[in-house]
């Protein structure tokens, strides 16, 4: 079920049967891409549609079988290359789709318009919808797998090689918007200001941290050890790095609060005028 480079599977049962031959028509070998949403296993795996791909016919009919056993969405067959293809397309696309919205939010904000409201008033067009940008893209998925397919197809995956920059520089971007609003807090106050980084996880709602953009900003942000940074992250206790800090005790002592992830605690959070809020993820429109 793990990703895969395309072939992966094939290759896999040619090392078998070469090593052991009289396994040939014994054993049974697919590859059927995972499809579930952190926080919503369960839920998905049991009712999300899968791919059934096997290194043949036989393969691909006991692959279904074994499935049909807790899976209610429908099964669809295939091969087993063309299934690991589909999940390294699946992912590939939400990343382009994402860098779509990314670069659409830095143009915006060069251009002084609300992003948030250009995309709302954009996907009114009945063939229209784009996604929501944010820091960047984070999960063990969508920010590794594109690299699959820019590794072995460099000559041709052209626009998900630029996805996967995009993406990375937009984390890099935020970095720097958060860096030039605390210079201007100490230009206009004559002091450093406290900073609220609110988010580490790499989606909303969730406490996987792995491959986080909001996380890498907080790494790199922290390093400046002459500004004071409050971390805020409801869904965990506690970090290796970083002293968690109540949601609401860091915006009540901060200056300036970013918006890192959309996490629902932060949508209704009182905040006074007087703060400066940067809100990379549109919770707080």
């Amino acid at each position: 079920e793990s990703t895969s480079p395309v072939g992966t599977t094939e290759k896999m049962a040619n090392l078998i049967f070469n090593k052991r031959p009289e396994l040939k028509d014994k054993i049974f070998i697919a590859y059927c891409p995972e499809r579930v949403l952190p926080g919503n296993v369960l839920h998905e795996l049991v009712h999300n549609d899968r791919i059934i791909g096997g290194i043949d016919e036989a393969s691909t009919e006991k692959a279904r079988d074994f499935y049909m056993g807790f899976v209610l969405g429908a099964l669809h067959s295939t091969n087993s290359r063309t299934a690991e293809m589909c999940k390294l397309t699946e992912n590939s696309s939400r990343d382009v789709q994402i860098a779509f919205a990314n670069e659409l939010s830095m143009i915006c904000d060069k251009a002084g318009i609300d992003v948030w409201e250009l995309i709302a008033l954009a996907n009114k067009h009945p063939r229209v919808k784009i996604l929501n940008p944010g820091c960047g893209v984070g999960g063990h998925c969508i920010a590794v797998d594109p690299y699959f397919l820019t590794a072995a197809f460099p000559e041709e995956a052209h626009i998900i090689g630029e996805a996967r920059r995009i993406n990375n520089y937009k984390t890099l971007w935020c970095v720097e918007k958060i860096r030039n609003t605390i210079q201007g807090y100490q230009l206009d106050k004559g002091r450093s200001p406290i900073v609220a980084l609110l988010g580490l996880s790499f989606k909303p709602n969730i406490d996987d941290l792995r491959e986080s953009p909001a996380l890498k900003i907080a790494s790199i942000m922290t390093k400046d050890t002459k500004i004071e940074f409050l971390v805020s992250e409801p869904n965990i206790i506690s970090h290796s790095r970083f002293t968690i800090t109540e949601t609401n005790e860091a915006c009540k002592r901060a200056d300036i609060i970013v918006f890192l992830v959309g996490h629902s605690a932060f949508r209704d959070l009182s905040i006074g005028d007087e703060k400066i809020q940067l809100d990379f993820c549109g919770i707080r429109r």
